[in-house]
């Protein structure tokens, strides 16, 4: 058992306690991280004099040559190391002798960890930014193609209004869009370098925390050691925000099996997302948004594991903080899987216009358009409203829409009814008078259209959003 911290123990540690203790098996993952963190580390050392500039030379080759062969597989980083920290600077004192030695001066696993972590979170976060952005890139396509496609809009999964597909998709681009903000707030508030912060004290060493700060792309140093090695925050905030993406996933994917049932046939997934059943030949099911839905509730055991490992520990480390690693690495990687496929899903996916438009004639989603029929020819609107009401009653019973009666059955339950009653509750018209700013009319929405286009040319990735 290699570690780095034997001097005052007088036996080994337990063959289970230490594995107990161990994070080597999925912190390995942070190897990049951790030897980009020790060549800046070095760098500063040397140009503080700490090191010679022989040694700095010798260190930092090394940690090139231990980041180009663990890459490549011709080294393999092995459990025998307690954790990934211990595995480079192992690696690098077998490799250097004494000058490897060094490299740990006026730094603390602590702070190394801590610096690990946001190297990562930055890196995925811009990662998941990609995602995100292309998902709305979709749903942009979708919008634009589709400001005249007419489907029924819901409320208690009943039909209520008639929208366009533009207008429904307009909803999640702006859920998406709130996504990629948190991510961007999370990387303004997370981007600061707690190496130097020691083990919580600092140091007495003369580190130049500005320099490594600068060196690692963050926008300066943290600027309390205690904070520095025992925040996590950032990991919260993370959990927090894919949550909420996946919840948007997971809403979209819901709506998407709705609309892919044989009752309804408003869409059909491309082969490449679906899946057949082992016993029932004419079955294609779309598995892709059910686990999507289904791995929404990993995501939040992830949110919720950590705030509860956080929600009592006192300053500054405590390993508890270690459980933070494996619940991250999943959710990060979850989020990301969920994202690339149902963005492939998505773009791939068919939409039936004419049964989406039917569907929406069906369900008197155009009631409240004759209801302001009545109000505009001078009924009172509540009258209007128990009018219209009769009337789909009667449609009801006779099976057929509003639209489909004829003038002289409207006007056995009001005289105001005129010959323009059947324009008025077109579907057509129903969607197109609709022109406030969010409303679903082709002028509306193309003016949505524009402003979303701008966005997204504005805010090109995190990190260089404006």
């Amino acid at each position: 058992m290699a570690q780095l911290w034997g001097g005052r123990f007088t036996k080994e540690t337990d063959a289970l306690a230490y594995a107990f203790n161990a994070s080597i098996s999925y912190d390995k993952k942070l190897y990049k991280q951790d030897i980009a963190g020790s060549k800046a580390h070095a760098a500063m050392l040397g140009k503080q004099g700490i090191l010679t500039e022989e040694e700095t030379k010798q260190i930092l080759a090394a940690l090139d040559e231990i980041l180009e062969d663990v890459s490549s597989g011709k080294l393999e980083i092995t459990e025998e190391h307690e954790d990934i920290h211990s595995f480079v600077e192992a690696v690098l004192i077998q490799r250097l002798g004494d000058a490897g030695k060094k490299l740990h001066t006026g730094r603390s696993r602590n702070d190394q960890v801590a610096l690990d972590m946001r190297l990562y979170i930055r890196e995925e976060a811009v990662e998941l930014d990609r995602l995100l952005r292309k998902l709305l890139e979709t749903l942009l396509k979708i919008m634009e193609t589709h400001t005249k496609t007419i489907l029924p809009g819901f409320t208690h999964l009943q039909k209520a209004q008639p929208i366009t597909l533009s207008h429904h998709m307009g909803a999640y681009f702006e859920m998406f869009k709130r996504d990629r903000q948190r991510l961007f707030d999370l990387y303004e508030r997370m981007n600061y370098c707690p190496l130097g912060s020691g083990a919580l004290a600092g140091t007495t060493f003369p580190l130049d925390r500005e320099y490594t700060a600068k060196a690692l792309g963050f926008y300066g140093p943290t600027l309390n050691s205690m904070d520095g090695v025992s925040d996590r925050d950032y990991l919260i905030e993370l959990l927090s925000a894919l949550s909420m993406v996946m919840m948007h996933l997971s809403r979209f994917s819901e709506e998407i099996i709705i609309w892919n049932t044989n009752e309804y046939q408003f869409v059909e997934i491309d082969d490449a997302y679906s899946t057949g059943s082992s016993i029932m030949p004419q079955k294609k099911n779309p598995d892709i948004a059910e686990l999507t839905r289904g791995k929404t509730g990993r995501v939040y055991g992830a949110l919720i594991s950590l705030l509860t490992t956080m929600k009592s520990l006192p300053l500054a480390y405590n390993k508890d903080m270690q459980e933070d690693k494996e619940l991250t690495f999943d959710a990060v990687d979850t989020a990301k899987g969920c994202l690339a496929l149902f963005e492939g899903m998505l773009s791939s996916m068919k939409f039936l216009e004419e049964n989406m438009k039917k569907s929406a004639s069906r369900g008197f989603t155009n009631a409240t358009d004759a209801a302001d029929y009545l109000v505009n020819h001078g009924v009172p609107f509540r009258d209007a409203h128990g009018i219209i009401g009769r009337i789909v009653l009667y449609c009801v019973e006779k099976g057929i829409a509003v639209e489909d009666m004829s003038l002289e059955e409207l006007r056995r339950f009001s005289d105001c009814f005129k010959e323009d009653i059947f324009e008025a509750v077109s579907m057509e018209a129903c969607v197109n008078k609709r022109l406030t700013i969010g409303a679903p009319a082709k002028e509306a929405m193309e003016a949505a259209i524009k402003k979303e286009k701008e966005y997204l040319e504005q805010n090109p990735q995190i990190g260089i959003c404006v």
